[in-house]
């Protein structure tokens, strides 16, 4: 049975035999998927409140959160070309996920302590941060998804990752929203921390991701 053609930076290693399903080969897109659905929280959360928050807690006018609002997404597709370009650099999408997840968690941490202390200015500047990080997972993510499956896996794999990360955006208002109204934004913030906090080990390893190619 023939292999799939070499992926893109894999160095030349080709895939696994194309009959090969790779959902039972291994649990690499598995977790990948589990992790994409949790790294989705911090993302879909600033995107869904960042501008209630700005102008509810910190009493901007909604023309002012609109503009950082905007800006914030701007920095985040600058951003994921930055780390996609990364991940070529150091020849793996995984490490820099973990990257990305660790550094999420930290950031929303950050953003709920400056919250509740007041920091106004310092808060708003750390929601362009956070936001530039939460969407840098996006395209580390479908691009495994895509090299691990091989191109004749790929499309099924690539809409059960698409699916998966639908599934847990859809709960983040309700969730997210209920969490708000019953602790505040501050306990809110610091409870969305513990989705990257619990994807970074789920994230597999480098040797996983090399036996994938």
């Amino acid at each position: 049975m023939g292999c799939e053609p070499a992926a893109p930076g894999s160095g030349g290693r080709r895939l696994l035999p194309a009959g090969d399903n790779p959902y039972r080969s291994s649990g690499f897109l598995w977790r990948i998927h589990v992790v994409s659905m949790l790294l989705v929280v911090p993302q879909y959360t600033l995107a869904l409140f960042g501008l209630v928050w700005l102008v509810a807690e910190l009493g901007w006018t909604p023309l002012a959160a609109g503009i950082l609002v905007g800006g914030s997404q701007f920095a985040g597709a600058i951003g994921r070309i930055g780390v996609g370009m990364l991940s070529d650099r150091v020849g793996s999408r995984v490490r820099p996920l973990r990257w990305v997840s660790v550094t999420a968690c930290g950031v929303m941490l950050l953003l709920a302590a400056f919250d509740a202390a007041h920091w106004g200015p310092a808060a708003a500047a750390l929601l362009v941060i956070a936001t530039t990080v939460s969407v840098a997972d996006n395209g580390l993510a479908f691009t495994s998804v895509a090299e691990a499956a091989g191109p004749r896996w790929a499309g099924r794999a690539l809409g059960t990752q698409n699916t998966g990360q639908f599934v847990a955006a859809a709960a983040v208002g309700p969730v997210v929203g209920g969490l708000i109204g019953l602790l505040g934004y501050p306990l809110a913030f610091a409870a969305v921390a513990l989705a990257p906090a619990i994807a970074t080990p789920i994230i597999p390893g480098r040797a996983d991701e090399h036996d994938r190619l």
